[in-house]
């Protein structure tokens, strides 16, 4: 499978199952559509100058014989095997604590609706978050590392139970033979020194949520009292980022219809000395005033295209910055299997509610129909995680024919139950937006491996 794609003044072909990727000039951008089965090269010709006229025979020759020379090598129409373990039923690798089921602000777009996914508020107690640790172990068989996030509502509202979890982990890792690897997503409100010095300790990835400029996070991002919040996160953030030194974290921010012009509020966070970031697009019903929908996605694209420019240019400024959908490794990155089931939610990946419910990811708390058990009763429905496990890019029909499938692994699953109704359908807004994505990043790591480029603020 063959994808071609013009960005930048060059010319890119991506072979879809190798990975490989290649820039090329107008004959060859032109000529490999007419290669994807075996054929002579007289033949080849007379259909292609039937066309294309412009060039010498000569060179068309000479592009002909290179092209079959990287196919001869599998660079080019190589195939790709369907790997049965991404079918495999497997063990549990990471839990989604959602130790809260509460929370202190009103985000207008919030999927858990205020923080308590449909159901009552409530914090969860240490019995359950006990259990789910427990559950992780037992059903993690060999695995060694594990990982546990830390979610809510705002998982700070129970932070007393975020570390007494870390302090149990910790404590009987040694005993079971694993390593616990600890992220928790924080949207700032309640963070003090305390909080701060705990999770620059002992969290290896912390996710701070920020919308961008101050007019726009605060359109959104507001208190029970219809108060903005960028005020006080901000220095809040500054504080934590100084302090965890090379430790990871994401500043996550979410764009909707409100503002398709993020690139602005991905540079003004860059601004404000914040190198790692990822702002996502909205995914919510189509009716709703900020609700993206089909007639933004050409805007949304041009805009990806806008701020893959902007990296690619700014290479002088030390004020470098990552944007987290662009990051794609063109020479490896994950295996093939990894590729091929993406997240692995319900398979390798669950979550856990305060009341001890255990769903499939996050997104999929407060669907009674995906409730795949409970840590306290040790009731669990393996159909359901035997079905998620047939998940993947073969078993999904939108995926099998598109060229960005090894980059998105398939997408979400629970996006593609709530708006498709089916978790073997790709959900349309997030496949267009994804393949633009895809492009601009292969774009950009191109040029850098070619330029080894720094990419930079202006």
């Amino acid at each position: 499978m063959i994808h071609k794609f013009r960005m930048n003044g060059c010319n890119f072909i991506l072979d879809v199952n190798s990975l490989c990727v290649h820039i090329v000039d107008d004959l060859a951008y032109d000529l490999v559509d007419y290669l994807s089965e075996d054929r002579n090269f007289l033949s080849v010709l007379e259909d292609f100058k039937k066309k294309k006229n412009v060039f010498d025979e000569f060179e068309i020759e000479e592009c002909f014989n290179e092209i079959y020379e990287l196919k001869r090598f599998g660079k080019l129409f190589s195939e790709f095997s369907d790997f049965s373990d991404a079918n495999k039923v497997l063990p549990f690798k990471s839990m989604c604590l959602n130790v809260a089921h509460d929370c202190n602000l009103r985000c207008k777009y919030c999927f858990a609706s205020d923080g308590n996914f449909g159901e009552e508020k409530m914090l969860m107690p240490f019995e359950v978050a006990k259990a789910s640790i427990d559950f992780l172990i037992k059903n993690s068989k060999n695995r060694y590392n594990l990982e546990v996030d830390f979610f809510g509502g705002e998982p700070l509202m129970n932070f007393e139970i975020v570390k007494k979890v870390v302090n149990y982990a910790r404590n009987i890792e040694e005993k079971y033979k694993k390593n616990f690897r600890f992220t928790i997503t924080t949207n700032g409100m309640l963070l003090d020194d305390e909080k701060i010095d705990f999770i620059n300790k002992e969290i290896s990835n912390v996710v701070l949520s920020l919308d961008g400029r101050k007019f726009v996070n605060d359109n959104f991002r507001i208190t029970s009292l219809v108060k903005g919040t960028y005020d006080r996160i901000v220095p809040l953030y500054k504080k934590l980022v100084d302090k965890r030194k090379n430790k990871d974290y994401y500043i996550r921010g979410t764009f909707t219809k409100k503002n398709l012009d993020f690139t602005n509020d991905i540079l003004h966070i860059a601004s404000l000395g914040f190198r790692n970031i990822s702002v996502e697009p909205v995914v919510s019903v189509g009716n709703l005033d900020y609700s993206i929908t089909s007639d933004d996605v050409e805007k949304i694209c041009k805009e990806y295209e806008k701020l893959a420019n902007i990296l690619l240019k700014a290479k002088n400024n030390k004020k470098i910055f990552t944007f987290f959908h662009f990051l794609v490794d063109i020479d490896a990155g994950p295996c093939a299997v990894k590729r091929m089931r993406g997240c692995g939610c319900g398979n390798e990946y669950f979550a856990v509610t305060p009341k001890g419910d255990i769903f499939p990811c996050h997104q999929f708390v407060g669907e009674s129909v995906w409730k795949m058990g409970n840590v306290i009763d040790g009731s669990f429905n393996r159909k359901i995680k035997l079905m998620l496990s047939k998940v993947n890019i073969n078993t999904k029909e939108d995926c099998k024919n598109c060229f960005a499938k090894f980059y998105c692994s398939g997408g979400c699953a629970a996006n593609s139950w709530k708006y498709e109704g089916d978790i073997f359908k790709g959900h349309k807004i997030s496949c267009k937006l994804q393949k633009k994505r895809t492009e601009c990043a292969i774009m950009i790591q191109s040029f850098k491996k070619i330029k080894n480029s720094v990419f930079s603020l202006n």
